[in-house]
């Protein structure tokens, strides 16, 4: 990537849990207005939703909330997801990635989304939003 991109800050909190790789996808998933993902491999059923849906007694991380990048992005780009991640790693932010059909979410813990907002901005992104 040789020009910054323009990352939306989305301010809805988000959780993460893992359940068995046979679990139904629970009922309060679906609840989720702003975002909401799911996936199943062998080894897990994995959802990532507004924290909110999450009820009390499901294991899960919770405390994250995501950038996206603007726009719809080709599949024959290459470099975009690691003109993100490189420089949040080298500045020790753990993140956690998604991908969609159209474009990507990069999740971040709350108490690092300022410095996160920073780093990405120093990298040449334009960072939207508070």
């Amino acid at each position: 990537m040789s020009r910054g991109l323009t990352l939306d800050f989305l301010d809805t909190p988000i959780a993460v849990c893992r359940l068995p790789a046979d679990a139904p996808v629970p009922d309060w998933a679906w609840k989720a207005k702003e975002f909401l993902t799911i996936s199943r491999t062998p080894q897990e059923l994995s959802i990532t939703a507004d924290a909110e849906v999450f009820p009390a007694e499901v294991p899960s991380q919770r405390g994250y909330q995501s950038f996206r990048v603007r726009g719809t992005i080709g599949f024959g780009l290459v470099g975009l997801l690691s003109s993100i991640l490189r420089p949040l790693a080298e500045a020790s932010i753990a993140v956690l990635s998604i991908s969609t059909h159209d474009t990507d979410f990069i999740l971040v813990k709350q108490e690092d989304i300022a410095h996160a907002k920073t780093v990405l901005e120093r990298a040449g992104h334009h960072v939207v939003g508070d």
